[in-house]
């Protein structure tokens, strides 16, 4: 028995739940500093007098930093561990996100604004694999998807902040930011608790700090559940194999030539497109729909307490979507929500009343943060060990090109194509999401992450890229 079967057979019991927690805990707060800008936005553009364009920018600044943070911290979770760059990533964004509280101006804003997307983008990208490497398969959509889903308690956070601290006027927007900077606590708690994934340490050749962290799991679950261990039901026809030992670590160079080499060209380009679809739809919503509404007419009391009922819909939209991934796999549940979140953007682009766009929001909101709990599954699982966290990081940046793009879009075409036409723009983007998964998409559920990317053509294509032979898998 392999140290990963007897990872891969534990039941989800506390010590889960617990890594559950902690990695949840980093994504409420990710997702809280992201959110905030949308409320800060009134308020900045007031106090600076900008443009649509120079707000636009202000979007735009965080998926940047997001962007080059997602990709350096892939790179250097697979050469350095995972958890050591998520903690620094996670201090790093508390530090920037303070100094952008202190902005004199404009520039200065936007900057720090970057650097602090910067850690987030880091941190974000490296919770999903880390924490998927520790969960058995048959279990692993619904956790990963309910992981993602303390992204929607960040976002709910972030509108009450809008309503009650922001639109207080004054330093609101400054005390704002502070408040967002609190999870800097959580870095002795992680430092305390958190384990090295044992598949990455079996991949450095570290094989006893692998099996002492099997074995505090598996003691673990035994007190949580005061039973025995289960036996070991290993599929037919699957091989019992660990991740191919391999001490060469990923450049971007050697990342990017293996990402799109014959046996991974297909699901690079399926989860890259992904990202960028359910990305720029949701920073294209999300980043401007409290300043287009005040632009509707309405005020920014009554524009922010709509928002946070639009907010509160992302909670059932990631859990509903997280029990999907099991029951109907990653790859169907996303498709759902995306023409869910198609139907419910061409519905917003004709409203024009008050509860019609609260309404149609609210369901937007549900379907486009469902995708992301389908797709926080979906994309670790395509990847191998060796280059999980890298691949992993780089799609959720190119993801971020949507990001970038979707908030300075939006405001160059806000003035030309008005409220229905940015959402009707949006429907657009989400149908090519649906499309490129249904037809091309990669069936995970119930499948551990070895049978899924241990293979012939994967070891093939890894050797032809690093130029070293595999051990393990189904390759010797």
């Amino acid at each position: 028995m392999t140290l990963l079967q007897r990872l891969d057979r534990l039941p989800l019991s506390r010590p889960h739940y617990v890594l559950l927690l902690i990695g949840g805990l980093g994504y409420t707060f990710d997702g809280l500093d992201g959110a905030v800008v949308a409320f800060l936005l009134p308020s900045v553009r007031e106090q600076w007098a900008l443009t649509s364009a120079q707000s636009g920018i202000i979007g735009s600044a965080t998926p940047i930093g997001y962007l080059v943070g997602a990709t350096i911290a892939g790179l250097l979770a697979d050469r350095i561990g995972r958890r050591r760059v998520m903690m620094w990533a996670l201090a790093f964004y508390c530090l920037f996100t303070l100094v952008a509280a202190a902005s004199p101006n404009f520039s200065f804003f936007v900057g720090a604004r970057i650097l602090a997307g910067l850690g987030t983008g880091a941190e974000s990208a490296i919770i999903a694999p880390f924490l998927a490497e520790f969960v058995p398969a048959k279990r692993r959509g619904w956790f990963i998807g309910a992981l993602a889903g303390f992204f929607s308690f960040g976002y709910v956070i972030a509108a009450l902040l809008g309503r009650f601290v922001v639109e207080g006027g004054g330093d609101g927007w400054r005390w704002a930011q502070v408040l967002t900077a609190l999870p800097v606590v959580l870095l002795l708690w992680w430092r305390r608790s958190l384990p090295e994934s044992p598949r990455y340490l079996l991949l450095r050749g570290r094989v006893a700090e692998a099996e002492t962290v099997v074995v505090r799991m598996e003691r673990g679950v035994e007190r949580a559940t005061g039973r025995p261990l289960p036996a070991v039901e290993a599929p037919a026809g699957v091989v019992a194999a660990q991740p191919a030992v391999q001490q060469a670590s990923p450049t971007l160079l050697s990342a990017l030539r293996f990402l799109f080499s014959r046996a991974m060209a297909r699901r690079t380009a399926v989860v890259w497109s992904l990202w960028f679809v359910a990305t720029f739809s949701f920073y294209g919503f999300f980043s401007w729909i409290p300043t287009l509404l005040v632009d509707r007419g309405f005020t920014v009391t009554k524009s922010f307490e709509f928002s946070i009922i639009i907010y509160l819909a992302q909670i059932p939209g990631y859990f509903s979507a997280a029990w999907c991934n099991e029951r109907f796999d990653r790859r169907r549940t996303i498709a759902a929500y995306l023409i869910g979140a198609a139907l419910s953007a061409f519905a917003l682009s004709q409203a024009g009343s008050a509860v019609t766009i609260v309404l149609a929001g609210a369901v937007l909101s549900f379907f486009l943060n469902g995708t992301y709990a389908g797709l926080y599954a979906y994309t670790p699982e395509v990847f191998p060990t060796w280059i999980r966290a890298t691949g992993t990081g780089m799609s959720s940046a190119f993801g971020r090109l949507g990001s970038i793009s979707a908030p300075a879009l939006i405001g160059f075409f806000y003035v030309s194509l008005g409220f229905g036409g940015v959402f009707t723009m949006v429907t657009a983007v989400l149908v090519v999401g649906v499309v490129a998964v249904l037809v091309f998409g990669l069936s995970t559920a119930g499948r551990s992450l070895e049978e899924l990317t241990e293979t012939d053509a994967v070891h093939a294509a890894q050797e032809d890229v690093l130029g070293t032979p595999t051990v393990g898998g189904t390759r010797a």
